[in-house]
């Protein structure tokens, strides 16, 4: 008989790919993403859901269970691991279906990211603003679960951190650009200027601009804080502050084209290119002394004369991208290029480690005793140079950092990836314990927000770009990890971190939604650039981005619309609206949109599709009519795309639905099938109606199951 102590009972979970299903014996084959392989038992009272949005009611599918387990599908599986002496069993208790049907994950609808920014945007202003007044008075940096001020920071003094402010602001912007809600704008047009009025010192007679670390605020006013006063950074201006004061300004100024805050990013460019650049090795320093503006100042202590990963790396995804997304400048580029030429050469550290040297000395050796990082890996950096490396590639063509940028995609998984259950890791030895080969974990085994986000981008940009399978698998297990597990569907917003089996931790600092390091920011950039990756580089599907400029503060009044650093020729931008009103005047190789003459600021709404895109859908309704036009070619690719349009066309409940087919090259019969399955479910009193020049054989084809209305080519524009 088997002791106790022998005997090992706990939780977990695990992620995988059905590899078989026995309907007798209740059990599934899961192999995960490390490729071992388990038997899955379902126990008698298991559950199982949909992964849904912030938004979403729950989607109880326990009913269909069993038939949902096909061969192939990606499922987590929550449950109890029994272990004994020669013997182990999972017993799981809960299901988890990223994917509504094999191949169909739910965050690669179209509307998905969209819908989650407008929930944790209006989730920090409700937080922030309860009464919808944007007065930047009364932020707090620290927001609880639930999305209200901390009982000590509801009144007396307080301080607000300007990075924080920064971030939210980012965020803000970014929830704008998807959706086009003027909250989000105002709230963030009000944040930058309070930031430019309270944070920032402009030195007219030295040239630049640089920002407070934040600001006390007391019932007699308020009390700017110069230096930093966090442990790592203590009495210094530490490089990523500066660089990361610019964000929120810089995302609206993409947005508005306010001449004042591309004064500001310039004028605080301004401040690194003379005080924090090494002008004798290259790259930026990462501390400069408060008063002597010095980076080899002895009262820097243990940051005297470093370098490290946010002082060379954090310009690009922080501010730099964006200000030349905006702007087109040379210089913007020229950095961009220095950034991405310094980390290939400088970071990269096998065969040394696998994972990136992050800390370095003024000569670029490698500094492996500094404070908490030792030697030390932050996979999410990692990750994060991976995806900018391929971002500034599409403007500077360098096969290193294609080279740099998949060495690491390949070579990451293994070492900074949960295999087993699914997400990505903290901090790990940069170097494996010689005894097991293992990366030990420094502090935990929980898993931050903001690293699986880079994860997703990574793969995602990888996948879009190069083609390949495995990194589409890896972003969307990435992907399914973090919507399975980080949206908190109660209180609103985002988890901070999850347990290494996906439950919240709701503990300490971690238990907040506001902090130092949490504010929006990395929630609403994954929105933004995901749905952007996947649109335009995977699924193909058209992204709708929102502004609002003053045309006269733009050069020449042209707007650039660029969603981010993709490969020339991958995107077109095919419609624009000015007030709401279709506008001609643009140009869809170059992403740019002249606008008309005028001092007040005007909508824009343009329309992005991939370039190569086979299958183009638009739909509207006119009444109780609704409007399909389709152009391309509708083939078993498509037919998702098809069947899922198709579909919502009909949740509408429309009397009569026209199909503009004119510019259909050819149908497959599982699309005709589909149309005459909806065509049967609407009933008889809806009618289904081809208007236009349809090619012969896709009318004929139609026309033959008898179910379809055809109207003829007059009302066809079509040559």
């Amino acid at each position: 008989m088997t002791t106790p102590a022998q005997r090992r009972i706990h939780s977990d979970t695990l992620a995988g790919y059905v590899t078989y299903y026995s309907p007798t014996g209740r059990r599934f084959g899961l192999r995960t993403s490390d490729e071992r392989e388990f038997t899955v038992h379902l126990a008698s009272n298991a559950v199982s859901r949909i992964v849904r949005n912030l938004g979403d009611d729950y989607r109880d599918t326990t009913a269909e269970t069993v038939d949902m387990l096909a061969e192939g599908r990606f499922v987590f599986a929550y449950g109890i691991h029994y272990e004994w002496e020669g013997g182990s069993r999972f017993d799981a208790k809960e299901i988890t279906f990223p994917e509504e049907t094999r191949g169909q994950y739910v965050f690669e609808h179209p509307k998905w990211w969209v819908q989650q920014a407008t929930a944790i945007a209006d989730f920090y202003l409700r937080g922030q603003f309860p009464d919808g007044v944007y007065d930047w008075r009364n932020f707090r940096t620290h927001i609880t679960l639930s999305g209200t001020h901390l009982p000590d920071f509801a009144g007396g003094d307080v301080r607000q951190e300007t990075d924080t402010i920064s971030r939210l602001v980012y965020g803000l912007s970014t929830a704008y650009l998807l959706t086009g809600e003027d909250r989000f704008l105002e709230a963030a047009e009000a944040g930058t200027l309070y930031l430019r009025e309270h944070m920032r010192v402009d030195d007219v007679a030295d040239g630049i601009t640089y920002w407070y670390h934040g600001i006390d605020i007391t019932s007699s006013g308020h009390r700017p804080v110069f230096a930093s006063e966090f442990g790592d950074d203590f009495d210094a201006i530490p490089m990523y502050e500066q660089i990361y004061a610019l964000a929120g300004p810089t995302q609206t100024f993409r947005i508005t084209g306010d001449p004042r805050i591309l004064e500001d990013i310039d004028r605080t460019s301004a401040l690194f290119q003379k005080y924090f650049r090494d002008p004798v090795r290259g790259g930026f320093f990462s501390h400069i002394d408060p008063i002597t503006l010095d980076p080899n100042a002895d009262s820097l202590g243990r940051n005297r004369a470093r370098k490290n990963w946010n002082s060379v790396g954090d310009h690009a995804p922080a501010y730099l991208i964006n200000a030349f997304l905006a702007t087109g400048r040379s210089d913007f580029a020229a950095l961009l290029e220095e950034t991405a030429d310094t980390i290939v050469e400088r970071f990269p550290d096998e065969p040394n480690s696998p994972f990136v040297q992050e800390r370095f000395h003024a000569d670029w050796s490698p500094d492996r005793t500094w404070g908490w990082q030792q030697d030390r890996a932050v996979v999410g950096h990692n990750l994060k140079i991976a995806w900018n490396l391929t971002r500034i590639k599409s403007l500077f063509d360098k096969t290193e950092y294609a080279t740099t940028a998949e060495r690491i995609a390949e070579i990451m998984p293994a070492v900074g990836s949960d295999g087993l259950r699914g997400g990505w890791l903290d901090v790990v030895e940069r170097q494996p314990d010689p005894d097991s080969g293992i990366h030990r974990m420094v502090w935990h085994d929980r898993k931050a927000w903001w690293q699986q986000e880079q994860a997703i981008l990574a793969y995602l940009i990888l996948a879009g770009t190069t083609g390949d399978p495995e990194q589409l698998r890896l972003g969307r297990e990435a992907a399914a990890f973090y919507n399975a597990f980080f949206l908190d569907y109660q209180d609103g917003g985002v988890y901070f971190n999850v347990l290494a089996s996906g439950i919240p931790y709701l503990l300490g600092t971690e238990r907040l939604k506001g902090s130092h390091a949490m504010a929006g920011y990395h929630a609403l950039e994954l929105c933004y650039l995901a749905a952007t990756y996947t649109g335009l580089l995977l699924s193909n599907d058209p992204i709708t981005l929102h502004f609002k400029p003053r045309p006269e503060d733009l050069p020449d009044r042209v707007l650039r619309v660029a969603p981010d650093l993709l490969p020339t020729g991958t995107v077109e931008l095919t419609r624009v609206w000015v007030d709401d009103r279709p506008h001609q005047d643009f140009d869809g190789k170059a992403l740019t949109v002249r606008l008309p003459r005028g001092d007040e600021p005007v909508r824009v709404r343009v329309e992005l599709e991939p370039a190569t895109m086979r299958l183009r859908m638009r739909t509207s309704f006119d009444g109780g009519t609704a409007h399909v036009v389709c152009h391309g070619v509708i083939d078993a690719a498509e037919l998702g795309k098809f069947r899922r349009i198709l579909a919502e066309v009909m949740a509408a409940t429309p009397r009569r639905v026209e199909f503009h087919l004119c510019e259909v090259g050819g149908m497959c019969r599982p699309a005709i099938n589909e149309l005459l399955f909806q065509r049967t479910k609407a009933g008889l009193d809806v009618d289904f109606v081809i208007v236009g020049c349809a090619l012969p054989d896709v009318a004929d084809a139609l026309l033959a199951t008898d179910a379809f209305l055809l109207a003829g080519g007059d009302e066809c524009n079509h040559d």
